[in-house]
């Protein structure tokens, strides 16, 4: 029996690009005859005709599975729903618009065979990013490995290939806020890297603004570090010390020198100062607090709406 190779690509109104990622896909899969492809495309939610070109897509190629998410859930969510249906023997996150090519799938399946549990595919520049992204992206790494024991490995993504023991090991994690680059560093594995050189999107613009990114870069430092909260006791022995020592100059320079007390403007600085450190601190509690919230609740992760499943199962 042939070795079965799963893809696992998030829709996000991708419309225009659906067709040449399928296309591009077959010819990968018909040069490596000697491997199975599927490909599980997940629909997170589009508003343009991403849908309709995905069942189009269908009925032209083989072993496509279809997941029509019921709302936008995002992309970690939609990459869940894949990797839930997904049951090749290696499972390869991959971006719908192309800046992820298929043809890198050979070097990650060599690798793979040679003994690899994880292929990573590492961005060997960032030419397709702004002067913003590059450097928020830069900072965002360095910035979650210093404070965080699950180190990212630079400039990768969600692009690489996994043994079927690992996408295992990750259907075991049950959190809801799931920071997916975070959860594939958790479970560890035998992990070799390749580089590549991500492509201009086919068709379109990115989804992800700078507010998004900000918030993704949020939700993976407090999903992997509670160095955050830590900070807050030594920020507050600091605060201390430096107004203990501002009292006590106080009191020598009245009781020596006779020199007055300083009036209001001093008190409302401190104060002020103050009261910053503190909303501060309880912004970064709130951060910790809200996602507790959220998983206590234990709603599903996402909702299907419709879906086409392959009709030839494979166990």
């Amino acid at each position: 029996m042939k070795k079965c190779v799963s893809l696992v690509a998030p829709f996000y109104n991708e419309s225009g690009n659906v067709h040449e990622f399928f296309r591009r896909v077959a010819a990968v899969a018909d040069s490596l005859p000697q491997y199975e492809f599927e490909v599980i495309a997940v629909n997170d939610g589009s508003r343009d005709s991403t849908w309709k070109e995905l069942v189009e897509a269908r009925s032209l190629y083989r072993n496509v599975h279809l997941l029509d998410l019921s709302r936008n859930f995002g992309k970690e969510a939609a990459l869940t729903a894949g990797l839930d249906r997904a049951h090749g023997d290696a499972v390869v996150p991959i971006d719908s618009d192309l800046q992820h090519p298929p043809e890198l799938l050979a070097q990650m399946i060599e690798q793979w065979e040679k003994g690899a549990e994880v292929v990573l595919a590492k961005r060997a520049d960032r030419l397709t990013d702004g002067k913003l992204q590059k450097l928020s992206a830069t900072s965002f790494y360095r910035f979650h490995n210093k404070i965080s024991q699950v180190q990212l490995p630079m400039d990768v993504g969600d692009f690489r290939l996994m043994d079927r023991r690992v996408v295992d090991a990750l259907r075991l994690l049950p959190e809801n806020h799931r920071f997916m680059k975070g959860l594939f560093a958790w479970v560890g594995f035998r992990t070799v890297t390749i580089p590549y050189t991500p492509a201009q999107r086919n068709v379109g613009t990115s989804s992800f603004n700078l507010w998004k990114l900000w918030n993704l870069a949020l939700e993976g430092i407090t999903s992997f570090s509670t160095a955050p909260l830590k900070i807050w006791t030594y920020v507050g022995l600091g605060v201390s010390a430096f107004a203990l020592l501002y009292a006590l100059l106080i009191v020598i320079k009245t009781l020596a020198f006779g020199v007055d007390v300083p009036g209001y403007a001093s008190l409302m600085v401190s104060g002020m100062f103050l009261g910053g450190v503190q909303l501060i601190g309880i912004g970064v509690l709130g951060e910790y607090v809200g996602r507790i919230y959220h998983e206590v609740k234990r709603r599903p992760v996402y909702l299907v709406r419709e879906e086409h499943a392959l009709e030839r199962a494979r166990d």
